[in-house]
Order: C-alpha cells, then structure tokens, then sequence
C-alpha cells in the first residue's frame, strides 16, 4: 500500500518545513482582499505561518507577508493580523 503524500510548506518567518495543516495561511485573494484563510481553499496568493506568536509579530514587523503576498498591507490589515496574532500562542506547540 502506498503512503499517502502530506503536502509541505515552509513557515515565512522561522523557514520551518511543516505539514501544510500545522501551519495557518493568509491569502491575499484575486480583488486585492488579504485575510487569515483556516481551510487553505481560498483562492489567491497563500502565505504560510507557524501557529506561534512570535512568527506572526516576527513576519509583520519585517514585511514578510506583505513581500510573500507581492502587496503592500494595509494599515487596517495589518491591524486584522495582529489582531488574529494575539490570540495565538507565544510558542508553537512542540517548539
């Protein structure tokens, strides 16, 4: 029997390779829209994170999501993220 494939992403901010699940995306969809995706169908332009705090606030105060996206945040995204940031951990799980 074969194995099953996990896709693999890599956390922008800590470079972690994870298993697409562990990590959250943020997608900036095709009307411009940048929002936290949960399921990871959203259509558009995904970006990966650890589910830490400190890889959120690490990647937003170095534009790394912004640059990843190929847009310039918002002063109200960005809020929205920090937002979303805060209620997370400061370290990941097993970290």
């Amino acid at each position: 029997m074969r194995k099953k494939h996990i896709p693999q992403r890599t956390c922008v901010e800590c470079r972690k390779v994870l298993s697409k699940r562990e990590l959250i995306r943020i997608v900036r969809t095709p009307e411009g829209d940048v929002r936290v995706d949960e399921t990871g169908k959203v259509s558009g332009r995904g970006v990966y994170l650890c589910r830490a705090r400190k890889c959120w606030t690490g990647a937003l105060a170095k534009g790394r999501i912004g640059y990843a996206l190929k847009i310039q945040l918002s002063p109200e995204q960005e809020t929205t993220l920090r937002e979303y940031a805060a209620n997370l951990p400061e370290e990941a799980e097993g970290a």
